[in-house]
Formats: C-alpha cells, sequence, structure tokens
C-alpha cells in the first residue's frame, strides 16, 4: 500500500495549501533534527513528514498521488507515464521500470518551496545540510495602546516594555556550538535584556494605525538583525465628540425661540467652547459647521472641520404668561 501522507500530515484529503503548510510547520518543528539531537525516531518522523509535505505541496505530484496512490508502494510515481511497467521489482534498483529517487532536504532546491519553509522555521540552511545556520531577520512585533480623543488631537507618548535583544555571548551571535544550538540562547544569537522605551504618538494619529519603532521587535537568528515594533493606538470613546477621519461631530442644545429667531451659541470643542450663529429658522437636526475645529491633518498643515448637529429644546413648564403668548404667536401664525 501507498503511504498515507495525509495521515503523515494529520490533515484530510480535501485540506488547503495552507491547511498543509501549516500542519508540515508544526511536525517539522517538533520532530527536526536540531529540536531533538540523537532521537532516531524523531529523524525518522521528520524525514517522514518531509517527504509528505513535498509531494501535498506540489499541485501535479499531489493530483498524481491522489489518482493513483492505491495502486500500492510508489508505484503512483510512475502511473501514466509511457512505458512504465507495474510488474515487479519496485520503483528503484533492479527489477525494473522507470525510477523514481526520494529527494532530502539537503538536495532540494533553496530558492524556493520546501527549504523557504525551513528556512523561515529554522533561521536558514546552507547547502551542507541541517548544521550551520544563516542570519535570518528577527520578526516584527505588534502592541496596541489605547489613547484618549484628547491626546489624539495633541499627540502623546506612551512607555513600552520591549525585549532589547544583544547578540549572545557565548555563541557571539552564530546561535551554534559544536554543531548543536548554543545552551545559552538556545540558537537564537542573541539574549535578551528587559527596556522601557518612549514612544511618541503623534498629533492627528488615527484609530488603528501603525507607528513603527525600528529595530525593538524579535530577536534574529544566527546574527540576524532584529525585527521592528509597531505600537497600534486604539482610540476610546468619548462622551461628546465622534470622530470621522480628521472631522469630529458634536450636538448643540438650542432652545426653540432661538432656533426661530436666530441666536448665538457657544459650541464644545477639544480647545475649549466657541461661539457659532445659529440662523433664524433652523430645524432639529440641521448642523452647524465651524471650520478648522476637528482633529488636525497627520501630514500636511491644517484641521478638519467640527460639525454641531442642533438639538432643539421646549420647556416643559409654562407660566400663564409665556402659555399666553404662545396662543398669541400660534393665532398669528396660523
Amino acid at each position: 500500500m501507498a503511504k498515507d501522507y495525509y495521515a503523515t500530515l494529520g490533515v484530510p484529503r480535501g485540506a488547503t495549501e495552507k491547511e498543509i503548510k501549516s500542519a508540515y510547520r508544526k511536525l517539522a518543528r517538533k520532530h527536526h533534527p536540531d529540536v531533538n539531537p540523537g532521537d532516531k525516531a524523531s529523524e525518522e518522523h521528520f524525514k517522514e513528514v518531509s517527504e509528505a509535505y513535498e509531494v501535498l505541496s506540489d499541485p501535479e505530484k499531489r493530483k498524481k498521488y491522489d489518482q493513483f496512490g492505491h495502486l500500492g508502494g510508489d508505484t503512483w510515481k510512475h502511473a501514466g507515464e509511457g512505458g512504465f511497467n507495474f510488474g515487479g521489482g519496485g520503483s528503484s534498483g533492479a527489477g525494473g521500470g522507470a525510477q523514481w529517487q526520494h529527494v532530502t532536504p539537503g538536495d532540494m532546491d533553496m530558492e524556493g518551496g520546501f527549504a523557504d519553509i525551513l528556512g523561515n522555521l529554522f533561521g536558514g540552511r546552507g547547502g551542507g545540510g541541517f548544521g550551520r545556520r544563516q542570519p535570518t531577520r528577527g520578526e516584527d512585533v505588534q502592541a496596541e495602546v489605547e489613547i484618549t480623543l484628547e491626546e489624539a488631537y495633541t499627540g502623546a507618548e506612551r512607555a513600552v516594555n520591549v525585549a532589547e535583544h544583544t547578540p549572545c555571548p557565548t555563541c557571539r551571535g552564530t546561535g551554534m556550538m559544536n554543531n548543536r544550538r548554543c545552551p545559552t540562547c538556545g540558537g537564537a544569537g542573541a539574549v535578551e535584556r528587559p527596556q522601557t522605551l518612549t514612544v511618541k504618538i503623534p498629533a492627528g494619529v488615527r484609530d488603528g494605525a501603525k507607528i513603527r519603532v525600528p529595530g525593538k521587535g524579535g530577536a534574529g537568528i544566527g546574527g540576524g538583525g532584529q525585527g521592528d515594533l509597531y505600537l497600534v493606538p486604539r482610540l476610546a470613546t468619548h462622551p461628546r465628540f465622534e470622530r470621522k477621519e480628521d472631522d469630529l461631530y458634536t450636538e448643540v442644545a438650542v432652545p426653540f425661540t432661538d432656533a426661530a429667531l436666530g441666536a448665538e451659541v457657544e459650541v464644545p470643542t477639544l480647545t475649549g467652547p466657541v461661539t457659532a450663529r445659529v440662523p433664524a429658522g433652523t430645524s432639529s437636526g440641521q448642523s452647524l459647521r465651524l471650520r478648522g475645529k476637528g482633529m488636525p491633518h497627520l501630514r500636511g498643515e491644517g484641521h478638519g472641520d467640527l460639525y454641531a448637529k442642533v438639538r432643539i429644546t421646549v420647556p416643559k413648564h409654562l407660566g400663564d404668561r409665556e402659555k399666553a403668548l404662545l396662543e398669541e404667536i400660534r393665532g398669528l401664525l396660523a
């Protein structure tokens, strides 16, 4: 019977390319010889998952395996080829037919595919096998911080705890000692040193924007450079203002008499109240536009606008005199 490559990787036959790649990465990391020095069982398992991934990650090989894998042994590898002998001898050696040679990780093309996966997992390998590591840049790190609308308006600072990475003194940043992972840094080539950074958040920054701090991310492997830190501001909800891009939105209460006759009202802004003119005949729901009273533009000069939605208020309790005057007005307007 042919090897069940799907079972080897622990994925269903209909697995996507992404699922196959993910399963392989997990198993390769677990059974890699560098992680399990001297463990023959893990080494053999690593070879099996590597062979399974080599076949299932290649669309043509996977198609042939799915179609002819039931033929038994390695026969499926040559099924459909002209003149292939399905009788005796197996897939290699004397006894016939076309031969198929299993390609080991060290023999594969190091420009892409299978080798790229290993490079991502274990810092890259030269053509001489798994004992020699190539410098690999560290991963980028992302951290979220909550800021207020006022801080987004003026700009702010945040203290962020990070792990500063310095070259390992034992292996001098190579990650290896005597063809084995360095016992001090575990093969990373660097050791951690806690550090507190002060990161500036620029005025006008928007929710979800990324602020890059170069060289403060994950440690590199084998002497590779450190990744970057990305600080992601998250804007807290404000009780009075709503932000849309660089414009702000709020409400202003206007007495019905002022809305009818026109008046000046105070409108709140992030820098304090300002006076705005309410035109005569303003209806509830209309907005007053205050130019330049919104958020500062992150790139470039100037600010967005502030829109104050008019909410007309009506007195709940009227005296006899007020009622008489309103009755008179209603009669005049009828």
